[in-house]
């Protein structure tokens, strides 16, 4: 049943239009018409999809993106249900500690990874006093990675605190007194109950990761990931053809993720994402 427009709705829904249309499909439409303006036309994507470079990327940045949503969700599971139901002198501080990342720009956080694993940072420090080497891992994947879980935690890490208080405990009692494991109530109960939030959150866990910039810049050697080739087809390569057209893959995939996880769990994205 479709709702009546009456002057008064068109009235509520102009600045939805206007920012959809200033900061979505205004924007995206002049990136579709600069990806196929040049001599290859809408065969260029066809040559980003193919070419081994631009393959390459697409595909590691795909590859860390699942692999940060999954540690996230992980990470995110097992703290949310420990500090859901459980109370404890400093428990206030300990959530604005973990949610804290939340405050800090992609570039901060690389910076943070390059204290940890940088040539100067913690781990080349230890690394001296134990062999006499420098353990680095911040200028590569691994240190994105780090990067981005650290980065992804708050967000999913509230969404499950959230999910966790608005459980129905009396379900998992009523397992337990059927004989169900500790295992078996966590599997047949309290994972279909954080279900939609866990695939919400972590399709905007991945969808993130799938775009970050700032982390990426701040640890950019040796990283291939899109949205630095991206940067590179558009500042060095001076390739606006193809950074549009890279711009358009890139935005499609996450859109995708974020409409497939909607279908699926039915639920809105969390207000902590």
């Amino acid at each position: 049943m479709f709702t009546r427009l009456t002057p008064s709705l068109i009235v509520m829904m102009l600045p939805v239009l206007i920012i959809t249309c200033a900061f979505l499909l205004i924007p995206m439409g002049k990136l579709i018409l600069i990806s196929t303006g040049g001599d290859d036309g809408v065969v260029i994507y066809w040559q980003a999809l193919t070419d081994s470079r631009y393959l390459t990327s697409l595909l590691e940045t795909l590859m860390l993106s699942v692999a940060t949503t999954l540690v996230t969700l992980a990470i995110a599971v097992v703290s949310g249900l420990f500090l859901a139901r459980n109370h404890f002198p400093g428990k206030s501080v300990l959530v604005s500690l973990l949610t804290f990342p939340l405050a800090f720009p992609g570039v901060v956080v690389g910076f943070l990874v390059i204290m940890l694993g940088g040539r100067q940072g913690l781990s080349a420090e230890l690394g001296l006093l134990i062999d006499g080497t420098r353990w680095t891992f911040a200028y590569s994947v691994v240190g994105l990675f780090v990067g981005y879980v650290y980065f992804s935690i708050p967000r999913v890490l509230l969404t499950v605190i959230a999910a966790v208080e608005k459980m129905d405990h009396q379900l998992e009692e009523a397992a337990r007194s059927l004989g169900a494991s500790r295992t078996r109530v966590f599997l047949d109960v309290v994972l279909p109950a954080l279900k939609p939030a866990l695939i919400a959150s972590g399709a905007i866990c991945f969808a993130t990761s799938m775009g970050a910039f700032g982390t990426a810049f701040a640890l950019a050697s040796g990283i291939n990931v899109m949205p630095m080739t991206i940067y590179t087809e558009f500042t060095l390569g001076a390739n606006l053809a193809m950074a549009a057209t890279l711009s358009i893959i890139l935005g499609l995939i996450t859109w995708l993720a974020l409409l497939l996880a909607r279908s699926v769990s039915g639920a809105t994205a969390s207000p902590a994402a």
